[in-house]
């Protein structure tokens, strides 16, 4: 007994004053043709927006006169700041702000265009085309639910959406149907959600397929406790736990709150630790103001720390500054660093900056996505790889005598001022491991076969296809590969077929600890030669 939305909005129509509904009967009797002249059509377009980011939600109002939209999607054309929403004409002026909330879903305007219906964290409201009043529409519904059947419907729709859009239509050899027939029983007599879905996952694995699985969420409630993290490691001591280390950056590393290694905590808020699990006493605390008690050898003191609630960014740059450290003391100096963290808009918007603060002045750089989880940007990546030299530039004031020395300026050229993205166009050599997955994957693949160098660590996961997904009743989610990926110069599936290195390096058990990194000094090793002539 669910209302659908486009019963929803016409009893809001029905809601409009009577002078409203005048109006309408008069609109509903125009009729208006409209002929639209398609040659050319795209010598006519112009930009009516100027703004970093995406715009999105566009709506047009009856006349045509102005166009509706959000701005600032943060996504793959980046965009700082909070979205708006808001309205321009269509010649791009008057621009103005409606909301200025602008993350908001489902627009659609009423059929006078005098109101704007749109969804915000699944609350419903109508605006004034103006944006000077925005009115809540609260509703409520009942509904009585028959699981079984409900299960049948998210199982049969899920199979069917893989059957029309999985990538291979030969299913890598199994039968589709087949395993509907044998799976099906199973999942409709789980008794939880997550059994449910763990059958048809069942199925799906039977697919040998990357990038795939029924996702959703069960009705069973879990207590949700949060350690507060210090940024320090810790080992048992007669008065607490003394500090063995200190992650830079974190809580404990701040000026007016600062603890050194040696230091000893012996109580939290005022109670003793003991031989106490420490952690015990620091749940609940992330992002709260906590005391603690610190005997040193300056003596006894006491701090007031506001725990994080997760480490992880903070352990990753430290990760990445000892990657650096260790690339410039195997290289001497002559090799710049960068991690790819995800195939991600941020990340290579870092790597653009990191080919300058980190390239700047070095004979070569080391390219590393190992524990790179993917995403989309190889192609940006690979670029700024791409760049080559056609030409070179002297200014004015460079040498006094052009025609005698104008060939000691060949590796000089203004990149800056005429790409739109950064370039690197000396020699690089690039790492991946077994926890590169996807799109760090196509990167690994492009930057070996396309000849930019040598590829060292191990091969990488060998998880490569385009997903997308499609959206079910009761909270559920389907994810579907729908486009398959192969290595052009071996026309092999990438989902199957891992990027091998060309200098397989195992880095062993335990390796932080000596804080060292085979695989990196053989990749330093490897391009130091390659630049050597070696």
């Amino acid at each position: 007994a669910w209302l659908k939305k486009e019963d929803w909005l016409r009893t809001q129509e029905d809601w409009e004053d009577v002078e409203d509904e005048k109006d309408e009967k008069e609109d509903d009797n125009d009729s208006l043709l409209v002929a639209i002249d398609i040659d050319n059509i795209h010598e006519r377009l112009v930009q009516v927006t100027h703004l970093p980011g995406n715009e999105w939600n566009l709506g047009i109002s009856k006349d045509g006169e102005t166009f509706y939209f959000s701005t600032n999607r943060s996504s793959r054309n980046g965009g700082g700041g909070k979205p708006e929403y808001r309205k321009v004409k269509w010649n791009g002026e008057d621009m103005t702000k409606v909301l200025s909330n602008g993350s908001i879903g489902s627009v659609q305007f009423d059929k006078k265009g005098k109101h704007i219906y749109y969804r915000k964290r699944g609350t419903l409201s109508k605006m004034s085309a103006d944006g000077k009043k925005v009115t809540s529409l609260p509703f409520k519904t009942k509904t009585i639910v028959d699981h079984h059947a409900l299960r049948e419907q998210i199982f049969d729709e899920a199979w069917r959406i893989l059957r029309d859009r999985f990538y291979d239509p030969d299913f890598h050899g199994r039968d589709w149907n087949d395993l509907r027939n044998r799976y099906k029983d199973r999942a409709i007599a789980a008794s939880t959600k997550q059994d449910f879905m763990y059958v048809f996952n069942l199925m799906l694995g039977q697919v040998n397929a990357s990038h795939m699985g029924l996702y959703g969420s069960g009705h069973e409630e879990t207590q949700e406790i949060q350690t507060g993290r210090l940024g320090v490691e810790l080992k048992p001591h007669a008065l607490g736990v003394e500090i063995v280390k200190v992650i830079p950056n974190s809580p404990v590393d701040k000026a007016d709150s600062k603890l050194a290694v040696g230091e000893v905590i012996t109580a939290i808020n005022g109670i003793h630790i003991g031989k106490q699990n420490v952690y015990w006493l620091l749940n609940e605390t992330a992002n709260e103001r906590i005391k603690l008690s610190i005997s040193g050898v300056d003596g006894s003191r006491e701090v007031v720390i506001r725990p994080k609630g997760s480490m992880r960014n903070l352990l990753y740059e430290e990760w990445v500054d000892e990657r650096k450290e260790l690339v410039n003391a195997y290289s001497n100096g002559r090799l710049g660093y960068i991690h790819i963290r995800g195939m991600n808009w941020s990340s290579f918007e870092r790597f653009e900056r990191e080919l300058m603060a980190s390239g700047y002045g070095k004979d070569g750089i080391v390219i590393d996505v190992r524990y790179n989880g993917g995403g989309w940007t190889t192609d940006m990546v690979m670029t700024v790889l791409n760049v080559q030299q056609h030409a070179y530039t002297i200014p004015r004031g460079a040498s006094d005598d052009l025609a005698k020395n104008h060939t000691l300026f060949r590796e000089h050229y203004p990149y800056g001022e005429r790409l739109p993205l950064s370039s690197w166009t000396r020699p690089s050599i690039a790492l991946c491991n077994s926890s590169s997955y996807s799109n760090a994957e196509i990167f690994s693949h492009a930057f070996k076969n396309l000849k930019h160098g040598s590829l060292v660590g191990t091969p990488t996961f060998g998880a490569v296809i385009s997903t997308g997904g499609h959206g079910l009743q009761d909270g559920f989610f389907v994810r579907l590969p729908f486009r398959g990926w192969y290595v052009k110069a071996t026309d092999q599936n990438m989902d199957f077929a891992p990027a091998v290195p060309d200098y397989i390096v195992h880095n062993p058990p335990g390796i932080k600890a000596t804080g060292e990194d085979p695989q990196l000094h053989k990749a330093v090793d490897v391009l130091l030669g390659q630049l050597d002539g070696q």
